[in-house]
């Protein structure tokens, strides 16, 4: 049960990283946000843990590097929030998240179908894949 555990944490590790951002980006594109309607959209998308410290310290960096821009609102009562909106070179660096996710989504979509093909064959005979692939 143990290695189970390591074994589970392990390849949660490993996934790719980040998927946060080009989220947050895509959010972007469509409305100017401020954070916390941001958080509310990334768990929307199926975020299950969200660090709201991080989403911010995302956001800043996203700033920093030109590809979000923020200004505050006073508009409403209450305390003034910082609204974000994707910038020209969000929008770039959004298409190239776009097209790496894309070759990673083939990658993924060939592991399910082998997986896939494993799961419903179990009769298939593993030590002749073996030597099928040592040839």
């Amino acid at each position: 049960m143990a290695d189970q555990k390591r074994n589970e944490d392990k390849v949660k590790n490993s996934a790719p990283k980040n998927l946060m951002i080009p989220m947050l980006l895509m959010s972007l594109r469509e409305w100017d946000l401020h954070g916390y309607k941001l958080i509310e959209q990334l768990s929307k998308y199926g975020f299950t843990s969200i660090d709201q410290g991080n989403v911010y310290r995302t956001l800043r960096q996203l700033e920093k590097d030109n590809m979000v821009q923020s200004q505050w609102d006073t508009s409403t009562g209450g305390p003034a929030k910082r609204i974000y909106s994707l910038t020209d070179a969000g929008e770039d660096y959004l298409k190239v998240w776009a097209d790496s996710l894309q070759q990673y989504q083939s990658i993924v979509d060939h592991f399910f179908s082998m997986y896939s093909n494993m799961m419903t064959n179990p009769f298939l005979d593993r030590s002749s894949n073996k030597e099928d692939n040592d040839q």
